[in-house]
């Protein structure tokens, strides 16, 4: 845990209530700069908070930038293209799919990770999209809200985070200006941001020492950890596997969309098999085919080494959290699943700190205890065969996708 850095001040969220409040809050407050990523920005009803805020930011001459995903965001509805422009605001587009869609793997590498730093002083990060709780785009209206966290943060990380966005924002715009063939307008473009960028560091630095209101002074161990298909490409895992390798007592992991990797397995069955208590909440309604059933195949191995599997039946689980031996935790927007740890731009979160874990722990709890359906091992043995060959036709499926994208996990 080496690598963690004290200073920080981490407020969990749990769902788009309470994280719109604090994200608008932030933006409203803002005096010089706005960036912002996300995977989803579905400006009905309550994440039309969060598009008025960064509009009326925009409007009292704050900088703003939106970086959006091609997939999850392939166009922003027209009214709202006229009215961040008005206030200034500027927003882009990563890899849209164009005409070939899916079928170029390369457009497999989504932006997925959902961050945003405000003033170069407070940082959010989570797997809450800017999507109202109880509204999905390929479900309709909801029966009850989405279970899914985000974490509001001040102290050192905030400046990964102000680099993160600002270095991707460059090489949107480097890619944009590079397909128009203007290269000297890509390094006015560059020339433009490493200014901004330098004079938002001044003045996060001027302004650091400020009191955050509604934050108790207590510093905890933080880190950014990043997922990218550069110099991050496993970060993630390694910083999970490394705290799996090293839980003594209990280890709880909730996650949307869980298909971990060999090592990752291994690291899980051992765990189990030295008497850390394991336990998983994953997602246990049909959303999407290779969602439900791809996953499915490797509970048995689990299961066989004690692990426990807890399906969520109530919504939609969307979170990616974990909590071990009650200090060491992680809040973001990356799966235990391939897309996630081989081909997205992730972002989480880890935190050691008892006081924190123990707050995400109870709320992880109680969704287990109100929520969660437990995999009986013996049910799950003797499940029906056509349930059977979908899970292993949908194992296939993931597998032969990753061959072709150059992968192996």
């Amino acid at each position: 845990m080496h690598s963690l850095r004290p200073g920080h001040q981490v407020q969990l969220l749990q769902g788009g209530q309470a994280f719109f409040a604090a994200l608008v809050q932030a933006i409203d407050r803002s005096a010089h700069e706005i960036r912002m990523e996300t995977y989803i920005f579905n400006v009905a009803a309550s994440g039309e908070q969060v598009a008025e805020a960064l509009e009326r930011a925009g409007q009292r001459g704050v900088e703003v930038y939106l970086a959006l995903d091609g997939v999850g965001t392939p166009s922003l509805p027209t009214p709202w293209v006229a009215r961040f422009a008005a206030a200034g605001v500027k927003w882009c587009i990563f890899s849209p799919l164009g005409r070939l869609g899916v079928l170029i793997p390369s457009r497999w590498r989504r932006l997925h990770r959902k961050l945003c730093v405000v003033d170069g002083t407070v940082a959010f990060c989570g797997g809450i999209n800017v999507l109202d709780d109880f509204y999905d785009p390929n479900h309709g209206v909801l029966d009850s809200p989405r279970f899914d966290f985000a974490v509001r943060v001040t102290g050192p990380l905030v400046q990964a985070v102000h680099e993160a966005t600002a270095q991707f924002w460059w090489r949107l715009q480097a890619a944009s200006t590079a397909r128009s063939s203007d290269f000297s307008a890509a390094w006015r473009a560059l020339q433009e941001a490493v200014s901004l960028a330098l004079q938002a560091r001044s003045e996060a630095q001027a302004d650091a020492q400020a009191p955050v209101p509604g934050i108790l002074e207590h510093s905890t161990h933080a880190e950014l950890v990043l997922r990218d298909n550069v110099r991050n490409r496993s970060r993630i895992e390694r910083a999970y596997r490394k705290a799996i390798g090293l839980a003594r007592q209990e280890i709880i992991i909730a996650n949307a969309y869980f298909l971990p990797g060999r090592k990752l397995r291994k690291g899980l069955i051992l765990a189990a098999q030295r008497g850390v208590r394991v336990r998983l909440l994953l997602h246990g309604r049909y959303e999407y085919f290779m969602q439900y059933y791809a996953t499915r195949p490797v509970y048995g191995v689990l299961l066989a080494a004690g692990v426990e599997i807890h399906e969520y039946s109530v919504g939609f689980l969307h979170a990616k959290v974990a909590v071990i031996d009650g200090h060491w935790a992680t809040v973001g927007s990356s799966n235990l699943d391939p897309l996630s740890l081989l081909l997205a731009r992730e972002a989480n979160v880890v935190v050691d700190d008892a006081s924190f874990a123990q707050d995400l722990r109870v709320r992880l709890e109680n969704a287990m205890a109100q929520g969660g359906v437990p995999v009986d091992p013996a049910v799950y043995a003797n499940r029906p065969w056509r349930q059977r060959l979908l899970d292993w036709i949908a194992f296939g499926l993931v597998r032969i996708l990753l061959f072709l994208n150059g992968q192996r996990y």
